[in-house]
């Protein structure tokens, strides 16, 4: 009797731990927010802050148009800065690979962008910016 009444309570165990495990690999990156590139030559920051700059790895995406970077700069609270490196040209619908970050448990201050739309139609293309 006993055995009978622990297998549907082991089988819902597995349930939640497998629903676990897939919402926190989908959990895995936080959105720290969104630029929007205007033309040539275009500078912007987005500022993050000390209660939420601790991640390990960034990633870039891009929506609308593509968009060619230039440099992209981490500003870490303890003043150290951080240039990633990764390929010029983002597609719309496309990341950059997830880039890790040099050290351990610095907070980051601000992530700046140099980039300029890589096609001079009438789309701004989106640039969104990721944590892990």
């Amino acid at each position: 009797m006993l055995k009978k009444s622990a297998l549907p309570m082991f089988g819902a165990m597995l349930l939640v731990l497998g629903l676990s495990m897939v919402l926190n690999a989908q959990r895995g990156w936080v959105h720290l927010g969104d630029k929007h590139v205007d033309g040539k030559s275009d500078h912007d920051k987005i500022s993050i802050g000390r209660d939420d700059g601790r991640f390990r790895q960034l990633q870039i995406r891009v929506k609308d148009a593509p968009v060619d970077f230039q440099k992209v700069l981490v500003h870490y609270g303890n003043g150290t800065d951080e240039e990633l490196q990764f390929r010029e040209r983002i597609n719309p619908g496309t990341e950059t690979r997830a880039m890790d970050l040099r050290g351990r448990g610095r907070f980051i201050k601000s992530v700046e962008f140099w980039y300029e739309k890589a096609n001079w139609g009438s789309t701004r293309p989106t640039v969104s910016l990721y944590g892990r």
